[in-house]
């Protein structure tokens, strides 16, 4: 995977677990200075409260058994409107790396020679565990963790 060392034009954000307080500075930073937004319905609405005036949201989001945004529509949407020279955020709920296709959007910004950067989020798989106090590892009793789909 590639990464730019300039902010834009494509950031891939983890939005985290639903908690805006969670979000990276770095990730709001990027929300605040966006042209354009392209969000999951997993990532929190109120996110978007942080995007500029004039900033366009345009929801992309997968919800099971409910119409969705196709993925090859997706990767369409963020290549064309970095090529107008957009600054775009994917927005992303949880971590774009775990179960997120955050990995084949950077497939395809790549094949399209667009530089992108890749913004973690704290998963809901780990922020869950965090919240209830259980540490899913532990060096006396547990060393490994799976996720599984």
């Amino acid at each position: 995977m590639q990464t730019c060392t300039t902010p834009f034009p494509v950031s891939i954000v983890g939005a985290g677990p639903g908690d805006p307080e969670l979000l990276t500075l770095k990730a709001a930073r990027r929300i605040a200075a966006a042209d354009i937004i392209f969000y999951d319905a997993l990532a929190n609405p109120g996110l978007l409260d942080m995007a500029p005036a004039g900033c366009k949201k345009v929801e992309v989001g997968k919800r099971g058994g409910q119409d969705s945004t196709p993925q090859i529509r997706i990767h369409e949407h963020l290549i064309r409107s970095a090529q107008q020279g957009l600054k775009v955020v994917r927005l992303k709920g949880g971590d774009p790396f775990l179960f997120g296709r955050g990995g084949e959007e950077c497939l395809a910004l790549r094949a399209a020679h667009i530089d992108y950067e890749i913004i973690p989020g704290i998963s809901s798989g780990m922020a869950a565990a965090a919240y209830a106090g259980v540490p899913l590892t532990h060096r006396h009793r547990s060393q490994s963790v799976i996720f599984l789909t």
